[in-house]
């Protein structure tokens, strides 16, 4: 029931932009494997081969830490409506931040939002659809309580936790949020 495919096909594209989650998984060679549910408008497909989404401030920051150290890293999409269908995008990725030459470019591809962090560029190896029948139908509604939360804090305060939780991911690897280090990974 799986098929794969080696670049993200019109089908897909059109999937990924009917969806309201979907689910980011990194690990380092050696350490804890990092899930994170992700939302809101903040996904885009760039081409055949490459998608970004923008990273907004939440709790820690894994996922850089992981793509700085290895690059793998896979999304999923799966439907709770009447499509029975999941979908893994494949790849390797890196953070973009505010220092980076295509910051402003990518940015300008979402809405505007209080506490955006980096933006993850992706370059898609391969792609997988896979039929879904298991997951329950339920529908999902978009939060407000994260751009809230940052909208009543302001800058300062999102640099300030940036600071204190964002450095180094739970394993103590370097996330490069401050730093130059902005190694991609072959």
């Amino acid at each position: 029931m799986s098929e794969w495919h080696k670049s993200i096909t019109p089908e897909m594209k059109e999937f990924i932009a009917e969806q309201k989650i979907f689910f980011v998984a990194t690990a380092p060679h050696k350490g804890r494997i990092n899930l994170s549910p992700k939302g809101m408008d903040t996904f885009r497909v760039v081409d055949d081969n490459r998608v970004l989404y923008l990273d907004l401030t939440g709790s820690g920051n894994e996922t850089a830490a992981h793509l700085l150290e290895n690059g793998r890293i896979t999304v999923m999409f799966c439907s709770f409506d009447k499509t029975a269908r999941i979908m893994r995008l494949y790849g390797r990725g890196r953070a973009i931040h505010p220092r980076d030459d295509r910051w402003n470019e990518y940015l300008a591809m979402f809405p505007s939002e209080p506490g955006v962090r980096q933006i993850m560029e992706i370059e898609v190896e391969t792609a997988m659809t896979s039929c879904g029948y298991a997951v329950p139908r339920e529908g999902v509604e978009e939060r407000d309580t994260l751009r809230r939360y940052w909208q009543k804090r302001g800058d300062d305060a999102v640099v300030k936790y940036y600071q204190q939780n964002n450095v180094e991911s739970i394993d103590g690897l370097p996330t490069g949020i401050f730093s130059d280090d902005t190694r991609s990974v072959k």
